[in-house]
């Protein structure tokens, strides 16, 4: 939890990249993950940040994301199959090396997640509707102009003890971005 008030304070100084409207996305990403007896199927968009931090050698950038997910899993009597929404929003905080010119980097976040009713699967129960989303990743960028990216990322989903019991879940993602016009 270190590395939280390091990406609360680069949120709060972040501005959307682009200057014509705040409002208007940079990025859409679709996104496929697995965890534990539980598939997801996320869609979002990505807001850039206007501002870039030079450190070391490398370039902090970060962007706010947006994103709906559906996850599909096994059900609490362990028989047939359950499913859920969930809304995220996130500040991603990234490191690039190379003073921002590497096609690869890596990023994390924390983010405020809700979810149409509570995860309950045969071997694992929250507690609550409202969960954080913490996430890591390591990426890269590709095409003509670097405008497209993947990344393998880490996340895990709870809510902080809040509410007991709260068991998390991890997933393993893999993410695809593409810019907007």
């Amino acid at each position: 939890m270190r590395l939280l008030p390091v990406i609360l304070t680069a949120a709060a100084m972040a501005q959307p990249a682009r200057a014509e409207s705040p409002w208007a996305p940079t990025g859409i990403f679709l996104q496929l993950g697995a965890a534990e007896a539980t598939e997801s199927a996320t869609a979002g968009l990505t807001w850039r940040w206007s501002r870039q931090w030079t450190i070391g050698s490398g370039v902090v950038s970060g962007y706010w994301a947006a994103a709906v997910a559906g996850w599909r899993y096994t059900a609490a009597d362990g028989v047939g199959s359950s499913h859920l929404w969930q809304l995220s929003f996130t500040p991603v905080v990234r490191y690039t090396p190379a003073g921002g010119r590497s096609p690869w980097f890596i990023e994390g976040g924390i983010g405020a997640t809700y979810m149409n009713k509570i995860y309950v699967t045969d071997r694992r129960a929250f507690s609550t509707r409202f969960n954080f989303g913490d996430q890591i990743a390591i990426g890269a960028t590709f095409g003509p102009a670097r405008e497209y990216e993947v990344s393998l990322r880490f996340e895990h989903f709870s809510n902080a003890d809040l509410e007991l019991p709260n068991p998390g879940a991890n997933f393993i993602q893999l993410r695809l971005t593409m810019p907007l016009p």
